[in-house]
């Protein structure tokens, strides 16, 4: 049974930063989607952040919502077990719950979609304020 953890949230000011981490266990496929996704209130979940890791060849590959590019980073560590958010530059409408997601490769993957998405972690909240 997949399991995923998120760490990290809290309240900053508007240009500050923080890192989100999620902690997961039972990854045993040889490829794994996981992704980063955000719900503010009355609003629809959606994908900030995607990351492709195959494990036999190391390969990862990242892709990012356009509101997001150029401040936010996802990346991970394979010995920890972790995918982390690096979100620099905060502004007061990144403010949602953070979720961090994972699925096994499959062809045809939308990789910002959270329908596409097998396992959720509970959230963190992210407070920006003005």
């Amino acid at each position: 049974q997949v399991q995923l953890e998120e760490s990290g949230g809290g309240s900053v000011q508007a240009g500050g930063s923080l890192r989100l981490s999620c902690a997961a266990s039972a990854l045993t496929e040889s490829g794994y989607y996981m992704g980063w996704f955000r719900q503010a209130p009355g609003k629809e979940r959606e994908g900030v952040a995607s990351i492709y890791i195959r494990y036999i060849r190391t390969t990862v590959t990242t892709t990012y919502a356009d509101s997001v590019k150029g401040r936010f980073t996802i990346s991970q560590d394979n010995a920890k077990n972790t995918l982390y958010l690096q979100m620099n530059s905060l502004k007061p409408e990144d403010t949602a719950m953070y979720y961090c997601a994972a699925s096994p490769y499959r062809t045809g993957f939308r990789w910002l979609v959270a329908s596409s998405y097998n396992y959720w972690g509970q959230g963190t909240q992210v407070t920006v304020s003005s």
